[in-house]
């Protein structure tokens, strides 16, 4: 028996190779100096950042996670308040909320960029009769939402808006960096995203000094720099380590060049593809997409996802169940036929590896098994 090919839908290991002893030396220099925490590292990753996407204040946090919940302290969250986010994302957008204190309204997706639907967040704002304080826009799968409408909406109803960009890092909207649109934009660092730690890490990005002050107090058990055992907030450890710092400062200066890589594999899907009876990522005019995942929709999802496993190739569903049937939300009383489209992409969706590192060989033996189980289904 001939022994599929094997394709993961990530390779860290095969990222790591090129760049092993850079990583190295950076890690060691920290172990030498002993700042573990808050080491000079941080501060020159965030300046970093804060250079490379444009944005005037980048504050390092301990996750993607804890730089929503610190988001919605900072811009001043009170305990009952209702935040929208998409029923389509990934559990921790909503988690956060209730984590800060918050309430979880949840609003359904475009059906074809699967990012927030504008017209259905207008509904809810101008039905909704509870307090609503913020808007939570998720840049799902590496593409950024309409922030255009999503932006005056908040306007007019006198709203925050947090950009969820933990998949979406380099991503740009009308040639504006996601997650500097908004008062804030919070990233994820875990190991699997476009820009990776060795562990978990994340950032907020905000325009505005004050909000980044705050920031920095409540990751840091609310102190404020110069009143170190005057905890002026109720804060919380939310500190991004040094050492995921230094192993983030040096991929960085690669992020770009992965961004692209991934790009041109999309573009190598789209023309092997264009004939096979799948929907492709639809990228509107004026965004660029870093393909954190290639989502292919399809009726036959769970066939097709079975058959590319057999053969050695790592497909899944992101995400297979909305948030408004999880099982820890329902005391949010959601109910099947809530938000009939982003139940549909939970049925429909599927990724396939497009990672940097893939050969025109790895797509080809991808794309040739797509057809094979398409082909498979017509006869």
């Amino acid at each position: 028996m001939t022994v599929p090919k094997k394709i993961p839908l990530l390779d860290l290991k095969a990222q790591l190779d090129p760049i092993r002893e850079e990583i190295h030396d950076a890690m060691q220099k920290v172990i030498e100096c002993g700042a573990f925490i808050n080491g000079p590292e941080v501060r020159e990753f965030e300046a970093d950042i804060e250079q490379y996407l444009k944005s005037p204040f980048a504050v390092g946090v301990s996750s993607g996670t804890e730089a929503l919940v610190l988001s919605l302290w900072a811009l001043g969250l009170k305990a009952g308040e209702h935040v929208v986010c998409p029923a389509f994302t990934y559990y921790a957008t909503a988690g956060a909320i209730i984590k800060a204190g918050g309430v979880p309204v949840f609003c359904d997706i475009d059906p074809k960029t699967f990012n927030m639907d504008p017209n259905r967040l207008s509904d809810i704002l101008k039905k909704s009769k509870n307090p609503i304080k913020v808007v939570i826009a998720v840049h799902l799968y590496g593409q950024p939402a309409e922030m255009d409408s999503i932006l005056a909406l908040g306007r007019e109803h006198h709203l925050y808006v947090i950009e969820d960009n933990a998949q979406s890092f380099g991503s740009q909207y009308k040639n504006q960096f996601a997650g500097t649109l908004g008062n804030c934009g919070t990233l994820s660092f875990f190991p699997g995203k476009n820009l990776g730690a060795f562990g978990d890490a994340g950032m907020v990005l905000t325009g505005d000094k004050e909000t980044a002050q705050k920031l920095r107090a409540f990751r840091n058990q609310g102190t404020e720099p110069k009143a170190k055992y005057d905890h002026v907030y109720l804060g919380t450890n939310g500190r991004l380590d040094t050492l995921q710092a230094a192993v983030l400062k040096v991929k960085l200066k690669y992020v770009q060049g992965w961004n692209e890589k991934r790009a041109r594999h999309a573009e190598g899907y789209r023309e092997r593809l264009r004939d096979c009876p799948t929907d492709l990522p639809l990228v509107p005019e004026g965004n660029t997409h870093v393909y954190h995942q290639f989502v292919l929709r399809s009726r036959d999802k769970p066939r097709i996802v079975k058959y590319l496993n057999e053969c050695g190739i790592d497909s899944r569903t992101y995400y297979p169940k909305p948030l408004h049937l999880q099982t820890c939300f329902r005391f949010l009383d959601g109910h099947l036929g809530d938000y009939p489209v982003s139940e549909r992409a939970s049925k429909e969706l599927f990724a396939i590896p497009c990672y940097p590192e893939l050969t025109e060989s790895d797509l080809d033996y991808i794309v040739d098994k797509i057809k094979q189980v398409l082909k498979e289904k017509r006869a």
